[in-house]
């Protein structure tokens, strides 16, 4: 499990997790994921969401419905038929997931070692894990040409505000190694985490809008 920039970068991971545990677990039970959801983490101070606006917002990570809402986890409305406002939210939120998605595509397509079962003693698999994410990280940082990660490689917008799928993916899928999703975390979230959401959904449709999104619901 990771975190990422918008660049692609890794800037958090979680390696070592047994196949047996429950996907759930997995969130729960890292550093990372004990540190968000005690609100340990040293997330930037809260800022106004608007220049106009005098009340403070929180940082927060973008997730999927398999991790629990948080004051700084946003995860999608559940159902289906949502009104307008959660159903901008839910398209809003899919558009920014995708830059994990890439990041965690183009990890696996360049560093083909993580396709299969790594065949090592558990230490040794969390030290190639880990070091395929700092070398991931150091080309794309220093990568001038963009020959690890040319443009087509990732995922971009069409002229229509559509989504063009990036290489990586047809590469993944003709050796048969695409991204699985983890299934649900079950935990309470906060009447906070909550009202964060909520609006959220609010400055979507109205401030933070986007001239496309009507058509993307």
């Amino acid at each position: 499990m990771a975190s990422c920039d918008a660049r692609y970068t890794f800037t958090s991971a979680s390696i070592g997790s047994y196949g047996g545990q429950s996907d759930g677990g997995v969130f729960q039970q890292s550093k990372f994921g004990k540190a968000l959801l005690e609100n340990k983490l040293p997330l930037p101070p809260r800022a106004p969401l608007l220049n106009e606006s005098s009340t403070d917002f929180p940082h927060f990570f973008v997730a999927d419905a398999a991790f629990p809402l948080k004051e700084n986890l946003m995860r999608p409305y559940p159902g289906a038929q949502l009104p307008r406002n959660k159903a901008i939210f839910n398209y809003r939120l899919s558009r920014a997931r995708r830059v994990i998605e890439n990041s965690f595509g183009i990890l696996t397509a360049r560093w083909r070692v993580l396709r299969k079962v790594i065949d090592f003693s558990a230490k040794n698999c969390e030290t190639i894990v880990l070091t395929c994410l700092v070398l991931h990280n150091f080309v794309m940082l220093n990568d001038h040409d963009r020959w690890y990660c040319p443009d087509t490689f990732v995922d971009t917008d069409t002229a229509d505000h559509g989504i063009l799928e990036g290489e990586w993916r047809e590469d993944l899928e003709s050796v048969g190694g695409a991204l699985h999703s983890i299934s649900s975390t079950r935990r309470n979230a906060s009447c906070i985490a909550f009202r964060v959401r909520d609006f959220l959904a609010e400055y979507f449709i109205n401030q933070g809008a986007v001239s496309f999104q009507e058509d993307r619901i």
